[in-house]
């Protein structure tokens, strides 16, 4: 390792360099071509930025291209290269799809050493002669697992041969698939494969808990997940939709909530992700976008609002917390059957799912106990004998007595009610009358 790194990397408070820094730094330094298997959180970015920038010559053109696979991570890896690649008085240059390309391909011309970006960006800029690839000496494809399947496979096949013949390669990834068994066949080149996933201690403590929740109450748990101390989660989606319409109600509800999506602007995505990062929102709902290589330090939670299909999305979504010997908590949502799904889907993994549950105001993983009902008997006095329960008679309607005696209770008898005669009635009556006091004048 070079003197101003050596300085620099205890300077920013490491102790020693990770299993995969230490593992990948000279083969890549000798000019082999490397696979670099390692977990979330090791310091992958770190293990091919130190070798790659010491053999790269100040002021001699763009000789060093990185892939990768969205627009967060490739922000991302710039900041930690051009952190590292100043003390080398070199030059870092952002290509991203959702960028303006005028000002890009202005930038280009001051000619840096190192490019990180986008493979559909970056191949439209060699397509249209815009960047010239014939001085890269290194393509390095991070999160290689994702990049080399689909049509983004013939795309970084493309960048390679748009580079010299003999250029170096290096492939980097958390999982591993089988194309990266197969890289030799894809590429026409023997690549060293360095796994040290079993070696890596950089992982801390984290625990993987199933909460039971129906789709319909899912908002609602999230806000009361809120409510525990100190909490902070990336929330993940499988669908777009579900994912806005959820942040809308957020919105409208002033939840601390924002959403980190593909089809917002690049300004709208890093303004989610640093707010997120610094602490002025608590929630940060997102797809699989944001599941590859983002650092979030000490992230204290990842949720699966939407449980993933595939082994790797799981990997990746839950190495968002308890990155650095940092620890971490995953909570995954679902219903009876989606649980048991995911425990059989991961049935062939390390990883140990414990149900959880709202204790109070805080995650358990007991069960809560409902308090038992106590009855409480009425004390009989001088109760020497049991006896069985008396009926207590129904009164019934009372009827009237036709005898008397002292042990007889009189019963008022009923007043009939007047019948209220009409005027024409009372009229008739006095003109009968007045007819018999004539007849006897």
């Amino acid at each position: 390792m070079l003197k101003q790194f050596e300085t620099h990397f205890k300077t920013l408070g490491y102790r020693e360099p990770t299993a995969i820094q230490t593992a990948v730094y000279e083969p890549l330094a000798s000019d082999h071509n490397v696979l670099g298997l390692a977990p979330t959180g090791s310091g992958k970015t770190v293990a091919f930025t130190l070798p790659a920038l010491a053999n790269l010559l100040p002021g001699d053109g763009t000789q060093l291209i990185v892939l990768e696979p969205s627009q967060e991570l490739a922000i991302q890896t710039s900041r930690v290269m051009r952190d590292w690649a100043k003390l080398l008085d070199l030059q870092v240059l952002v290509l991203t799809g959702g960028a303006n390309v005028k000002r890009q391909t202005e930038r280009l011309k001051k000619r840096p050493e190192v490019i990180v970006g986008t493979p559909g960006r970056v191949l439209n800029l060699v397509t249209d002669r815009k960047l010239k690839l014939h001085l890269v000496s290194l393509l390095i494809v991070d999160e290689a697992d994702d990049l080399l399947t689909g049509e983004t496979l013939d795309t970084v096949r493309s960048i390679a041969q748009a580079a010299p013949a003999d250029v170096q390669l290096g492939f980097f990834s958390a999982t591993d698939t089988p194309i990266l068994h197969e890289l030799d066949q894809w590429f026409g080149q023997t690549v060293e494969r360095i796994d040290v996933r079993e070696q890596d201690q950089t992982q801390g403590v984290v625990r993987h808990g199933l909460l039971q929740v129906g789709m319909g109450k899912r908002d609602q748990m999230l806000k009361r997940l809120l409510a525990l101390p100190n909490f902070r989660a990336l929330v993940f989606f499988k669908q777009a939709s579900t994912l806005r319409h959820t942040a809308t109600k957020f919105y409208h509800e002033h939840v601390s909530a924002a959403s980190l999506t593909s089809d917002l602007r690049q300004v709208q995505r890093e303004k989610a992700l640093q707010d997120f990062r610094q602490g002025r929102i608590r929630l940060l709902l997102t797809t699989d976008v944001a599941a590859r290589g983002l650092d979030i330090p000490k992230l204290p939670a990842v949720i699966n609002y939407d449980l993933p299909t595939q082994v790797n999305e799981y990997v990746h979504r839950v190495g968002r917390t308890g990155r650095m010997g940092e620890p971490g908590q995953v909570i995954s949502l679902g219903d009876d059957h989606d649980l048991r799904d995911l425990k059989k889907l991961l049935k062939e993994t390390d990883y140990e799912l414990v149900p959880l549950y709202f204790n109070g105001r805080a995650l358990s993983t007991e069960r809560p106990v409902a308090a038992k009902k106590t009855s409480v008997a009425t004390p009989v006095a001088n109760r020497t004998t049991a006896q069985a329960p008396t009926e207590t008679p129904v009164a019934k309607p009372q009827q009237r007595q036709s005898r008397t005696g002292s042990n007889a209770v009189p019963v008022p008898t009923p007043t009939k009610k007047k019948k209220h005669k009409n005027r024409h009635s009372k009229n008739k009556g006095m003109r009968k009358k007045w007819r018999d006091r004539d007849t006897q004048k």
